[in-house]
This record gives structure tokens, C-alpha cells and sequence, in this order.
């Protein structure tokens, strides 16, 4: 959990904005709501190695250098994150919106070792090559993960390998990486459909997500990218500087030129939440509306997705709409997910959530926390681009065998 800061500065990031959202993280209690890791995205760094081979902030934009920014970042009881790639170039580079060649190719060890003496504890590892195989991606994430574990500091290892590829929901990096990217980059809509180009929508990223449920577990995730609530396309898409992206809100169908709704933010956060997803902010948080910072602090949607049985949720009805995650100490979530344009109501029963039979369970409303018995079933009318989320538990003592 935490925040990146590519959505909302993309190659403009510089100390001042890092620092301010670090300090709005406190001050909005986000931080202790668990959100603890701030990611310095990609055009950090000085567009050329030093005389033997070491990266440099670029001392423009970071005029403390990157030591002092991992120092200040552990003063405020948050964790420091950091952004490299695997090629020559970075995603900025390749696609010429930051001058330079400094992709960790050749030099992961001594990256690494850089890294670790600045107080990195995340690395956001891109694979920004149009070339190479599945197999040269292979080796490339594996020498800097053997690298990085070389240091001796424990670095939160998050790797990307479709950012000029196909996406790689047919290969598990599991045994690579602690966080892998499974789809395009995250923009704010509902529905990019045939339209992607590198970005997909709130529903496109929950459906490349959802069949890879099986290979989620502690220390191993599937990211479907930084959230999107309190994001919006216009200020998106001049954030990132992408060329397609423009050119798809130039030209798009109706739905693209719409901002996201609240009901498709409570979507992106509650399904993120069922997919044990990373929860990292992408917006630029001192512009945060008491409602999306709402969204965001839900204790126990944040309860959820940090559940320690570590299970990604998958969807149960052949329609995409019932959703369960097994929690521990017995209980479920359920999430059911509207994602037509019109209201639905919607309903399943503890059997059909893999729960035992008892004679009462306990419901809790994840969104409210407003908390009834029922005798096993459970319903809501859920509005368009909605989702209702609900913990689902057997009454301590009600549960028995059923006679034969």
C-alpha cells in the first residue's frame, strides 16, 4: 500500500512533489490508515551514468540526492520506493519523453548496491524493450532479483513484463518477483474495450486479473496497476505525455470522453481489495475530495485486501457478477459488481460461497459496516458501474453438521 507518483506528474516529478505527497500522506491519515510506500516513478535520475557506472538523481529536479530523500521519507515512518529498468533505455526514454539511456542492462549488481545504500525498500523494475523473448525477460528480472537479495536488505521486488508485449497472464513470474503487472497500464475509464493501446480500463484490468486468482499468495501478488480513484482522463493523459493516449481522447467513443464516476471508484477499490491487489494511490493527494479519501480509508476494505490468508478473489457466477475471497478465521467477502449502465439487483447464499452450513450468519456491509444476521442469504440493488462488498461469516456455535 501506498502511492506512485506516474499518474499524477509522470516525467515532471521532482523532490517538491515527493515531499509534499509524503507529508500529505501523514496528514491525511492515510499513512496510518496503511499506506506506507511512496514510489518515485520513472525521470528521477540524471539522463547519463556517473564516471563508473552509477545512476544519479538528477540534481535539478532532486536537488538532495535520493540518500537523503530514502532518510526523509523513514523519518515520517513511510518506506521508499524507486523506479528502474531492465533494458537499456526506461519506458521515458524509449519513448523519447526524457533524454538518456539508463536502463539497468549490464549494470544490475552495481544498481542494486545503489539501491540498497539509498534505503530503497520497493523496486518498480520495468521491462521497456520492444525486443527480446519471453526467455530474455526471464534472465533479465532474475539477475536483478538475485541482485538486489545479494545486497542483504530486504527490497519489495515489483517487476512489468508488458510494457511492449503481449500480456503475460500465461506465465507465472511467482518464482521471480514479489509483485507482477498482469495487464496494461491502469487510465481512468471504466472501459477502454477494443481501444487498450497500453491502457486498459477499471473492467478490462479486473477481467486480466481474475483467472490468475490461483497463483496469488503471501509475498507473491498480481497488480493490476495503481488505483484510479481521483484520477480523471484530461489531467491523466497530460501527466503521462503518452502520444496514444492523446491520440485515443481525441478521437474516442462517447464513454472515453466521460470522467469516472464515484460508483467506478468504489468499483476500483473494492475489487482491488478482492484481488489482494498492491493498493497504491495514483492521484495527486492533496486534491483528494473528502469522498475519494473515504473510498481510500475503508478500514475494512483495507482489512480485505491485507487479509493474512493472502487469497485473491475470483469470480464464482460464469457473469462475472458474484465474486467470493476466502478470509481468515473462517469468513468470506463477497463482492457483487454491476458492471452494466443500469442498476442491478443481485444475490448469492452462503453455499454458494463455499461457506458450511450453519443455522445464522453473521453479514457485514464492507462499505457501512452496518451488521445483521441472516440465515444465509444476501442481496443488494447495486447501481450502475457498482459494487457492494460484504463479509460473510457462520454465528460462532451455529454451525453443526447436517444429518445425513
Amino acid at each position: 500500500m501506498g502511492w506512485d507518483s506516474w499518474d499524477t506528474f509522470g516525467c515532471g516529478v521532482d523532490q517538491h512533489d515527493v515531499v509534499q505527497a509524503a507529508e500529505w500522506l501523514v496528514a491525511s491519515g492515510l499513512r496510518d490508515a496503511g499506506y506506507r510506500y511512496v514510489i518515485v516513478d520513472d525521470c528521477w535520475y540524471n539522463p547519463t551514468r556517473g564516471p563508473d557506472g552509477s545512476l544519479r538523481a538528477n540534481a535539478a529536479k532532486f536537488p538532495n540526492g535520493m540518500r537523503w530523500l530514502g532518510w526523509f521519507l523513514h523519518s515520517l515512518g513511510l518506506r521508499f520506493g524507486l523506479y528502474a529498468s531492465a533494458g537499456t533505455s526506461t519506458c521515458a526514454q524509449l519513448n523519447h519523453i526524457y533524454p538518456g539511456a539508463t536502463g539497468s542492462q549490464g549494470h544490475e549488481q552495481q544498481d542494486a548496491r545503489t539501491f540498497a545504500a539509498w534505503g530503497v525498500d520497493y523496486l518498480k523494475y520495468d521491462y521497456c524493450s520492444p525486443d527480446g523473448s519471453v526467455w530474455d525477460q526471464i534472465a533479465a528480472f532474475t539477475r536483478m532479483r538475485d541482485a538486489l537479495q545479494a545486497t542483504g536488505r530486504p527490497i519489495v521486488y515489483s517487476i512489468n513484463p508488458n510494457s511492449f508485449h503481449a500480456t503475460t497472464g500465461a506465465r507465472n513470474w511467482g518464482a521471480v518477483a514479489n509483485v507482477v503487472r498482469v495487464g496494461e497500464d491502469l487510465a481512468p475509464f471504466w472501459d477502454t474495450g477494443a481501444l487498450s493501446d497500453w491502457y486498459a480500463g477499471i473492467v478490462n484490468a479486473i477481467a486480466a486479473d481474475a483467472p490468475l486468482w490461483h497463483r496469488a499468495k503471501p509475498g507473491i501478488w498480481n497488480d493490476p496497476d495503481s488505483l484510479v480513484v481521483g484520477l480523471q482522463p484530461a489531467a491523466y493523459a497530460a501527466a503521462v505525455g503518452s502520444p496514444s493516449l492523446a491520440a485515443l481522447l481525441g478521437s474516442p467513443p462517447a464513454p472515453l470522453h466521460d470522467d469516472l464516476s464515484a460508483q467506478a471508484m468504489r468499483t476500483n477499490f473494492a475489487m482491488w481489495a478482492m484481488l489482494a491487489a498492491p493498493l497504491m494511490i495514483g492521484a495527486d493527494i492533496p486534491e483528494l475530495t473528502p469522498a475519494e479519501l473515504r473510498i481510500l480509508r475503508n478500514p475494512r476494505l483495507i482489512a480485505i485486501d491485507q487479509d493474512p490468508l493472502g487469497r485473491q478473489g475470483h469470480p464464482i457466477s460464469p457473469d462475472g457478477q458474484v465474486w467470493v475471497k476466502p478470509l481468515s478465521a473462517g469468513a468470506v467477502a463477497v463482492a457483487l459488481l454491476n458492471s452494466t449502465d443500469a442498476p442491478l439487483s443481485l444475490s448469492t447464499n452462503a453455499r454458494r460461497v463455499g461457506l458450511p452450513w450453519a443455522s445464522a450468519y453473521a453479514l457485514t456491509d464492507l462499505w457501512t459496516g452496518a451488521r445483521r444476521i441472516t440465515r444465509g442469504g444476501l442481496a443488494a440493488l447495486v447501481p450502475a458501474h457498482g459494487t457492494a462488498v460484504f463479509e460473510l461469516a457462520p454465528l460462532a456455535g451455529s454451525a453443526r453438521r447436517r444429518r445425513g
